[in-house]
């Protein structure tokens, strides 16, 4: 089987975007089309998977021909691919996949979301619908409060805290105030973070991602016409995925994801790494107990020293062995549902060519890891690159 490379990757800001799907998906398909060194033309692409919950129900069906229609791909095999909010972690394993097998060189993987534009009743509505709707949503449990039943057993189990979640917060709005993409362009202080408006208890405004609006599009190719794009492919050195059970009543624990400790262990096997090797990762911080659990799931922390890794601010830039999400994250830097898998994808493409901004660029970075979860655990896509082949 071939080896697969990342050769271009581009994304709109995050936020509140003033196009509607079909600009946005233009924009990020624009910036990724320029990221590329050599000669590239979208006629050139063989297929193309973007993720979308669509949101708000807009265009649910042929959202993905839609959008490759004012990008230039006429005529492109496209399909839209759904998993919650890792819908675009597995649109880019099913773009790896399908070069891994042979049957395409070069492939299109990306993103998008509008969320914006809906009541806040709406949105509410639409963020519930990837739980399990009969035993959680219906029961009036919400996201929010998902996670903060998560948190308070963390804190049960192992002795974490809340003030561990605020350093968490404190990070990453401090990585995403170097990021001019982040929705959330500001730091804020450890007091302010702490005190924030209640959400779920223990979760406070602070501890949560913003909704976003935004795209992102990456093109990988195959080994042998890598070449032709760029002569510093980002390697896909390993790509793993998993399930789990969609309700936390029927998981045996519910402060570790088992679908991401599977799709890891995946991943790193294929790539010849663990996480010592990591530079930095990009992971789904829906909220910030998801990084804290993350910080172990991925292996970067042991069982249960989540809250002592975010205590004493591993993961802040340049301060530890791996840096956690350099870009700011779901929490600063946005969470377009179907955008963030490649969106993570786009700053691990740009850090490991150390293209980032000044400032925020991750120390002589070899290595790499993004991690996309949907809903509360139930998928997950994990995939490791290195600026080296396998």
């Amino acid at each position: 089987m071939v080896d697969v490379a990342v050769v271009g990757a581009g994304q709109t800001k995050y936020g509140n975007h003033p196009l509607g799907l079909k600009g946005m998906w233009a924009e990020a398909a624009e910036r990724a089309f320029a990221s590329i060194d050599g000669d590239f033309s979208p006629s050139m692409v063989d297929e193309a998977f973007i993720g979308s919950l669509a949101f708000g129900g807009a265009q649910l069906g042929n959202t993905a021909a839609l959008l490759t229609e004012h990008s230039g791909m006429d005529g492109v095999p496209v399909r839209r691919v759904e998993n919650a909010c890792a819908s675009s972690g597995f649109a880019f394993r099913d773009a790896w996949m399908a070069i891994k097998s042979g049957q395409a060189d070069v492939v299109v993987a990306g993103g998008i979301e509008k969320m914006n534009d809906l009541t806040p009743e709406r949105k509410r509505f639409w963020l519930g619908v990837s739980g399990d709707t009969e035993w959680e949503r219906l029961a009036g449990l919400t996201f929010p409060g998902t996670y903060a039943l998560m948190a308070r057993r963390h804190f049960h189990e192992y002795g974490s805290t809340h003030d561990d979640l605020v350093n968490i917060s404190v990070k990453n709005h401090a990585h995403g105030a170097l990021n001019p993409l982040a929705h959330i362009q500001k730091q804020v202080t450890f007091e302010k973070a702490a005190s924030g408006f209640m959400v779920a208890d223990p979760l406070t405004l602070y501890d949560c991602c913003p909704t976003s609006d935004g795209a992102s599009c990456v093109i990988l190719a195959a080994d042998h016409v890598v070449k032709r794009f760029t002569d510093s492919p980002v390697w896909v050195r390993g790509s793993g995925a998993a399930s789990d059970n969609l309700a936390l009543h029927d998981r045996p624990s519910i402060t570790q994801l088992k679908a991401t400790q599977q799709a890891a262990k995946l991943a790193y096997g294929q790539s010849g790494l663990t996480a010592n090797d990591i530079d930095l990762a990009e992971v789904h911080d829906c909220f910030t107990i998801a990084e804290l659990m993350a910080t172990e799931d991925l292996g970067f922390a042991e069982r249960g020293q989540g809250g002592e890794f975010a205590r004493e601010q591993r993961g802040m830039l340049n301060q530890g062995n791996v840096t956690i999400n350099p870009s700011g994250g779901l929490k600063s830097k946005g969470h377009p549902l179907g955008a963030t898998g490649t969106g993570q994808v786009v700053e691990v493409f740009k850090q490991l060519r150390h293209e980032v901004e000044q400032g925020r660029q991750v120390d002589d970075a070899e290595n790499a890891l993004t991690h996309n979860v949907g809903g509360s655990g139930a998928t997950c896509a994990v995939h490791v690159f290195g600026r080296e082949i396998a």
